[in-house]
């Protein structure tokens, strides 16, 4: 079953790049009290993730903070490594928390996973953004194509807070 406006966020443990190396972050933790635009795509890397989605979200920030949005977190189907490496490349680090869903664990229990063998994609997480307020999801814009980035934009987002 696919995640609903309403809905309280699975608990999953994603991880993220620190000194220390990998390091567990519970979601739930991460989005109690708190307002987050949450958004989550293919791949890392990947075209139109790197062209479009990660840069929407990234021009937009300084507009989601004035909106009250405590931290935007970009998840994917990537080891906490590659998304640290992404993070850097794309410049979003400053701005963007990026946290590796590695096994899929809340991309299947968002029920948002989706396969494309021919391009290398397995259980990979369909694009979307969300707004979350202390774990309820209160605006959820999912892409019907995932070469798409329109819906799932962050000015599509921003435009309803």
């Amino acid at each position: 079953m696919t995640i609903s406006t309403g809905d309280t966020l699975p608990e999953a443990t994603l991880l993220i790049m620190t000194d220390q190396g990998p390091t567990p972050v519970s979601l739930a933790e991460k989005t109690k009290g708190r307002k987050v635009a949450l958004f989550g795509l293919p791949g890392a890397f990947t075209g139109v993730c790197t062209t479009a989605h990660v840069p929407s979200f990234l021009r937009n920030a300084p507009a989601f903070a004035e909106k009250g949005v405590d931290e935007i977190i970009c998840i994917s189907v990537n080891d906490p490594f590659v998304m640290a490496a992404w993070a850097g490349a794309t410049g979003a680090d400053e701005a963007i928390t990026f946290l590796a869903d590695a096994q899929s664990e809340l991309t299947k229990a968002l029920g948002l996973d989706f396969s494309a063998p021919p391009a290398g994609l397995i259980d990979r997480c369909k694009r979307f953004s969300m707004l979350v307020e202390d774990g309820v999801v209160k605006v959820l814009h999912l892409e019907e194509n995932p070469g798409a980035c329109e819906i799932s934009a962050g000015e599509t987002l921003l435009a309803e807070l």
